[in-house]
């Protein structure tokens, strides 16, 4: 008897147990709640869940995954914001705007849907927003202010729809100078890398990166065993503690269906705050070309400032920078005071270039910066800022914030990459965080490698402008490419200011200058030309004004080019064109011609060459 009904009640104990099991199981499933959100044109859609108790969020485009589910989440006060997190209300939005934008085209448009979620951790309140545009998507956390709350970590990341795909990458360098490469995905497994990222899934491009930070520290990734890109915040190892509100800065995923569409993106600027109206219209932000003598000659001198001067008034460009190692002059200031009093004779603008470490500290940033304002310096190019740190990351804001109180430009050096913080702070022009000319310089005895210069139009400067210190005619200094090569960095590497970094005499005394004297350093149009590929060509077509400029920069392959010129419209327009020379990388081939939107431009490029076309309406 006791056999039996010990074995009745186990029994009946295991259907309870199962019972309890499924509700277990299933009770979560069926509570789970997933948000969607489509852009306007309604062929990119972002969907969050808190589904199984994670926090995530999946990105589709034209009903095919991009992302897939990845983690939204932050560690602070010791508490995974990202587990056992449960959606809330919906709030909706939509956003249309459009608005002056220095770059690759006259303006940007901001048009986007937008849900904010409120979310719960137990009796911890905070919201998600998710930001869905036509070309890409923004998730971010945001956790109101509390008295001594310790941000520990950042948990969001990228998991890319795609077994393995192509990926151009660059290492995690805090000054953002490190050479960008073409892999895939596993071959990075474990490896820190730096934002921004390109990859290729299925038809589509896709970029990630993030947008204004400020007041948190700078993300880097890393690709785990399952392809998970993981973020982190590498200069902010301890995390930090803050009263304020704590706004994660977006996590963002940009979607293309070709490489018109990436470059053309201003996903990342959109994501910022706009301008205040005065900075909106501020006539005193004035893009344009500037020369500069670090990369020709080192340290400037102080008794040829005027001779600089000269040299920039013939190219006709409106800015000369004088760089590191005026401080050194016997007489500084008097001598930085006499070049701003000459240039201004002579029509050109001073900007001047200062160490961060002078310009941390508020009250000595301000006093420094009236005195150049004072003095009739236009712009400032600040150098050296350390890693980007919670700190640091914000002090670019605090620094942009006081050189627009005293009207003056800007030009980051040594930087972390862009966040888009240029569209709150339109006098920030550019920045480098780019491994550009100073890198490829034989005074070093640094190289870049052949496929890097086809890599960054793709990457980089798919975020924001980047001061590469473009174009050098000495034949030493080319270290494989051509000048064609050259000429074409200063079309195709965006910098609304634009600092050349051959020496000014090479420039008057090349058979191009007509076309060094008229690049612009911003555009109202750009079209990628086809045959383009991150590491093996970039060839653009762009516009300012009436005029077109083609610019091509070949890999390590030699190859040849046929740019269809439909692009142009009606009417006839004069081509002057500057093809590779075949018999040495120091000539071009170059021809005038009038031609067409029926013609085309064929040429051969050389290996590590380049092309450039400057089309203007026939007289």
């Amino acid at each position: 008897m006791t056999g039996v009904k010990g074995s009745r009640f186990r029994a009946g104990a295991c259907r309870w147990a199962i019972a309890c099991s499924a509700m277990m199981v299933f009770a979560p499933a069926a509570q789970a709640k997933t948000v969607t959100i489509a852009s306007p044109d309604g062929k990119v859609q972002a969907l969050l869940s808190d589904d199984g108790g994670k926090l995530q969020y999946r990105v589709t485009v034209d009903g095919r995954p991009i992302l897939s589910p990845s983690p939204l989440g932050m560690r602070v006060d010791g508490m995974e914001l990202g587990d056992a997190a449960r959606i809330g209300t919906v709030q909706r939005r939509k956003v249309d705007n459009r608005y002056r934008f220095f770059g690759g085209k006259a303006e940007a448009v901001d048009r986007a849907n937008v849900a904010s979620v409120a979310l719960t951790k137990g009796a911890t309140r905070f919201e998600a927003d998710v930001h869905v545009a036509d070309d890409g998507v923004g998730v971010r956390l945001r956790l109101p202010a509390k008295a001594g709350r310790q941000v520990e970590a950042d948990r969001s990341g990228w998991k890319l729809a795609a077994a393995d795909p192509r990926v151009w990458v660059t290492n995690l360098d805090p000054g953002y100078e490190a050479v960008y490469e073409a892999k895939t995905l596993g071959q990075s497994t474990g490896r820190p890398l730096g934002l921004p990222l390109t990859a290729k899934i299925d038809r589509y491009w896709v970029t990630i990166s993030e947008a204004a930070v400020v007041n948190y520290g700078d993300m880097g990734i890393t690709p785990d065993a399952t392809g998970l890109l993981e973020g982190n915040l590498y200069a902010d190892p301890k995390g930090w503690q803050t009263d304020a509100a704590v706004i994660q800065p977006w996590r963002v995923t940009i979607v293309a269906r070709d490489l018109t569409g990436l470059v053309n993106t201003t996903l990342i600027q959109n994501l910022n705050p706009p301008p205040s109206t005065t900075l909106a219209q501020a006539d005193w932000i004035r893009p344009g070309v500037s020369s500069w003598q670090w990369l020709a000659i080192g340290a400037p001198k102080e008794d040829d400032q005027h001779q600089w001067v000269d040299w920039t008034r013939q190219l006709g460009y409106r800015y000369y920078l004088v760089d590191e190692g005026w401080a050194a002059w016997k007489r500084p200031w008097e001598s930085l005071e006499d070049t701003v009093r000459y240039a201004r004779s002579q029509g050109v603008d001073i900007w001047v270039w200062v160490d961060s470490k002078e310009m941390f500290d508020p009250a000595q940033r301000q006093k420094t910066l009236r005195r150049y304002a004072d003095m009739g310096i236009v712009g400032v190019k600040v150098d050296f800022p350390q890693p980007p740190n919670h700190i640091w990351a914000t002090w670019y804001q605090d620094f942009a914030r006081d050189a627009a109180a005293d009207r003056l430009m800007v030009d980051f050096h040594g930087a972390m990459k862009p966040t888009g913080t240029e569209r709150t702070w339109p006098n920030v022009l550019t920045r480098e965080a780019v491994r550009g000319h100073e890198w490829h310089i034989t005074r070093y005895k640094r190289v870049l490698p052949g496929p890097h210069d086809t890599i960054l139009p793709f990457t980089r400067y798919i975020v924001g402008p980047g001061d590469y210190t473009p174009t050098v005619f000495e034949p030493a200094e080319l270290q494989g490419n051509s000048w064609a090569h050259e000429v074409a960095q200063a079309i195709l590497f965006t910098s609304p200011y634009l600092s050349m970094g051959g020496h000014p005499k090479t420039y008057l005394e090349n058979p191009a200058r007509d076309v060094l004297k008229a690049i612009p350093a911003i555009w109202d149009e750009t079209i990628v030309l086809p045959g383009s590929e991150p590491g093996t060509m970039a060839g653009f077509a762009r516009r300012r004004g009436k005029d077109w400029f083609v610019a091509v920069i070949n890999g390590t392959t030699a190859r040849p080019l046929k740019v269809d010129l439909r692009f142009l419209g009606a009417g006839s327009w004069t081509l002057v064109s500057l093809a590779d020379s075949q018999a040495r990388p120091d000539a071009y081939d170059r021809t005038e011609r009038t031609v067409k939107a029926t013609d085309s431009i064929d040429a051969g490029l050389r290996t590590q060459g380049g092309y450039v076309g400057w089309l203007r309406p026939a007289r």
